[in-house]
């Protein structure tokens, strides 16, 4: 189940522009309008929004989740944890006629892509936490996540768990090491590349390879980067655009390189060794899908506990075994590598779930594509894709 879903088609992107852009007034949320009755105190319960397969579950028993178990035990704050988000899009449209009218969306807590938490951020969809409550979260916050562009200081976000995206390959199929984004567009790779089909999940790591600093991208860049890209569907290089489903691919063989995400590689090199992922010299994206409290929350303090207690370093660890992202607690590294169990220990050493220097440096969070921006640039992703 794909985490970092599709853009779909232009209908996505223009339903951004339409409520973030100038056009409607009303859906902007101001500062003294977000913060609702909070109930915490004498109500001791919350409502958890997240994406299937992103918690840790019971070994024998998927329906209990004992990181969540143990916060209820020791706060008594029980909490109604949903699987519900399945695309950033189809969630926008489910909650946004709440939010642009100024009512209480029945979630405490949730969790979206940040190109997506952008775009709630632009809205003023959601609260400014308070840090007071929060001390794990001020310490152990992975320093290289704490000011994105789109919410400096994160002050209204808080990372769930982050990614990369770079490249996979098959190296033993391929016969060589893949080390630039360049080296996707080789000969003998003409129709075994795909690359991912959603503007947001695909856009950074393109421009990277030629050399672009994604902190600061220009229009220009966006355009150069797409007219190789039509280029190359034109010379049928790039076999297809993807969303998840490169895993198959890759796995079958039909595809020996492809633009990837570094969670979904891991799980593949359970299965087959010889799956390599690389993040190339020119550099790759690194991104985060993050907890944000919604306007009118009626558990605000609740949820902020929430947060804090899965930034401490044990919690953190145990999250990170199970769902093998980049880990946004470093601290939770150490714990991992003191497990007596030799399997637990090793990943600790795993750069895709610890990064380490020479890997984080080449590691940059793209400016997200602002409301302005959108629509035109969707739509001529869209055509390069085929959407």
């Amino acid at each position: 189940m794909s985490r970092r879903s599709l853009l779909r088609a232009f209908g996505a992107g223009a339903a951004g522009a339409t409520l973030a852009g100038c056009g409607v007034p009303a859906a902007y949320v101001r500062p003294g309008d977000r913060a609702g009755r909070d109930v915490s105190a004498t109500d001791r319960t919350l409502r958890f929004a997240n994406w299937p397969l992103y918690i840790d579950t019971d070994d024998e028993d998927e329906s209990k989740r004992p990181t969540l178990d143990a916060f209820t035990e020791r706060t008594g704050i029980s909490v109604g944890y949903t699987e519900e988000i399945n695309d950033n899009d189809e969630f926008f449209g489910k909650i946004s006629p709440a939010l642009m009218n100024h009512q209480q969306t029945g979630r405490d807590l949730i969790v979206i892509s940040d190109w997506m938490a952008a775009r709630f951020v632009r809205l003023g969809w959601v609260q400014e936490m308070d840090r007071t409550e929060q001390p794990n979260v001020t310490k152990y916050l992975d320093p290289q996540l704490r000011s994105p562009a789109f919410d400096q200081g994160r002050t209204h976000s808080v990372p769930w768990q982050s990614g990369i995206t770079g490249i996979a390959y098959n190296r033993k199929k391929l016969g060589r090491e893949i080390k630039h984004t360049s080296d996707l567009w080789a000969a003998d790779l003409r129709g075994k590349v795909t690359l991912l089909s959603g503007l947001d999940e695909s856009f950074a790591l393109l421009m990277q390879g030629n050399g672009v600093d994604i902190t600061r991208w220009t229009r220009d860049d966006f355009h150069t980067m797409c007219d190789q890209v039509e280029k190359l569907v034109k010379e049928k290089h790039i076999r297809r655009f993807t969303g998840n489903d490169y895993i198959k691919d890759l796995s079958t063989g039909d595809v020996l390189a492809c633009q990837a995400y570094s969670g979904d590689v891991i799980q593949l090199q359970a299965d087959n060794p010889e799956i390599e992922f690389v993040v190339p010299e020119e550099g790759a994206e690194l991104w985060a899908e993050s907890l944000m409290i919604p306007n009118l929350a009626r558990h605000k303090r609740n949820a902020e506990k929430l947060i804090d207690y899965y930034y401490e370093p044990e919690v953190a660890a145990e999250l990170a075994t199970w769902v093998n992202y980049v880990c946004p607690v470093p601290a939770a590294r150490e714990v991992l590598a003191s497990a007596k169990d030799e399997e637990t220990a090793s990943l600790a050493e795993d750069p895709l779930i610890f990064p380490d220097d020479a890997m984080r440096r080449r590691l940059a969070i793209a400016r997200d594509i602002t409301s302005e921006e959108r629509t035109e640039f969707a739509k001529k992703w869209n055509s390069v894709v085929g959407l």
